[in-house]
């Protein structure tokens, strides 16, 4: 499997906020593309991931701030991979 995210065995992963960010910029980019396009499958469409980017961005401020109650609790991810887990058995 794939891994994305930064975890002890990934260090060069990313946090699952950028992730969020990365696929809520893909959706506003598609969601442009088909904006002036009043056919009615693309205004389903477009419906339909409004509703998706509403949902990331609830999505993203859960990430960001599990990530600021990490950190202030249990530090800093390092990127090295070397101190473990901050928490669970990894």
């Amino acid at each position: 499997m794939t891994r994305f995210l930064i975890s002890d065995t990934n260090p060069d992963g990313h946090t699952l906020e950028d992730l969020l960010h990365g696929v809520r910029s893909e959706i506003l980019a598609r969601c442009t593309k088909i904006s002036d396009d009043n056919r009615a499958e693309p205004k389903y469409v477009l419906n339909n991931n409004v509703k998706i980017l509403g949902l990331l961005s609830q999505a993203i401020e859960l990430a960001e701030e599990s990530t600021r109650v990490l950190d202030k609790s249990l530090g800093r991810v390092s990127g090295s991979g070397d101190a473990g887990p901050r928490m669970g058995d990894g």
